[in-house]
């Protein structure tokens, strides 16, 4: 027998499937919904279907965006020797949050994960090894994956592929493939680290 009416089962369900969501956060999210009037309901699910029918990969580097390219794609001030890797969009805005890095992004759309059935084809490499033989300004690919197993690497799967490509315009110069410092905690989400943590781990980022 159910503990609650259909309605709000359905409601917890799809609650629990949210990331780091469980049966005990779902009942205090779906409870406080409920409590909130019938247009604040509306108001979010239309802010949903709104954002889930707009947004798209950007063109270039594959962070959200609702136009071809990026808002940071499309800045001609970005510093555009300089190309910062990173998982998803989520740890797009926590670089950007530190206003310390001016580069560009390229987002790979998770990690390697064999037990997952997570491969190279499955994330944005090809188009990342594409962009920088294209491209041919950039001098330094910064990895920043998650400081985790997968994380790792994928980190040294893209140092492989970008090993020894040269640097346009500079005989016999390579492109420098860098990973993040230590300073986030092994096992860490990029996205949730604060803006100093981030910050001291990009001015300690090590060559790979």
């Amino acid at each position: 027998m159910a503990e609650y009416p259909p309605s709000l089962e359905r409601l917890l369900h799809e609650l629990e499937k949210l990331p780091g969501v469980g049966p005990r956060s779902a009942q205090r999210l779906a409870f406080h919904m409920l409590k909130q009037p019938l247009e604040a309901a509306k108001a979010l699910s239309a802010a949903l279907l709104d954002a889930r029918t707009r947004l798209h990969p950007c063109r270039d580097c594959f962070n959200l965006t609702e136009e071809t390219l990026c808002r940071i794609c499309a800045q001609a001030t970005r510093d555009r020797a300089s190309l910062l890797v990173v998982e998803d969009p989520s740890d797009v805005a926590a670089f950007e949050r530190t206003r310390e890095y001016h580069g560009l992004y390229h987002v790979l759309g998770g990690t390697l994960s064999p037990l997952e059935g997570r491969g190279p084809q499955d994330l944005t490499l090809d188009a990342l090894v594409s962009r920088v033989q294209k491209d041919g300004g950039f001098k330094e690919v910064i990895v920043a994956t998650d400081p985790t197993v997968e994380g790792d690497s994928t980190g040294l799967y893209i140092q492989q592929l970008l090993k020894g490509m040269p640097v346009h315009g500079e005989p016999g110069r390579t492109i420098k493939v860098s990973r993040l410092a230590r300073g986030l905690p092994s096992g860490g989400d990029v996205e949730y680290a604060d803006e100093t943590t981030l910050l001291k781990a990009l001015e300690g980022r090590r060559e790979i």
